[in-house]
């Protein structure tokens, strides 16, 4: 047995408080809020450079989503300090040019390079550890996809294979070998 509400007043504020919780539910905004409280970033002490060709530069956002606010850009090969690291985005820091402080960016739209210094070629591991096995070796100056961070090691991938890089074997900046 339903009641009817007799007072229009609150018969509105009813109809529109079940408005307001079908429009979160089935727009996925409740989703978006979950997912934005439980992004706890792993920590992170790299440095890349910016691959995106926007004539407008790498847009940098308050938060790891395109949800969030653009707070400036970074033009392409600018070098970035990438502190932190949530799913597909990084929390950069220092840019070289353009945006200064701290945003969040999409990690496909950053790169690396080998260093090698003076070898042929560096080392990819498997985990972040130098006595994890060593699933390939990448020529020295080579660029690599950049794919997260932990610590200071870089997770990329190269030619289909992903592993990690040490520090001592990225370069972080597009337009010097970093030797």
């Amino acid at each position: 047995m339903t009641r009817k509400v007799k007072n229009p007043a609150s018969n509105l504020v009813i109809r529109l408080a079940f408005s307001c919780i079908s429009v979160i539910l089935n727009t996925g905004i409740a989703h978006q809020i979950a997912l934005a409280k439980s992004i706890d970033p792993q920590k992170c002490d790299i440095f890349a450079y910016v691959t995106d060709t926007d004539p407008q530069g790498l847009n940098v956002r308050s938060g790891a989503s395109t949800n969030n606010t653009i707070l400036g850009q970074i033009p392409i090969n600018e070098t970035v300090q990438v502190i932190g690291a949530a799913r597909n985005w990084v929390q950069i820091t220092n840019a070289s040019d353009g945006f200064q402080g701290t945003g969040w960016v999409s990690v496909p739209k950053l790169g690396l390079t080998t260093r090698g210094y003076g070898t042929n070629s560096v080392d990819l591991y498997a985990s972040t550890n130098q006595q994890s096995l060593k699933v390939r070796r990448i020529p020295a100056n080579t660029a690599v996809k950049l794919l997260g961070c932990q610590g200071d090691w870089a997770q990329v991938e190269y030619q289909g294979v992903k592993g990690w890089l040490t520090r001592e074997d990225q370069c972080g900046a597009a337009l010097t070998t970093c030797s």
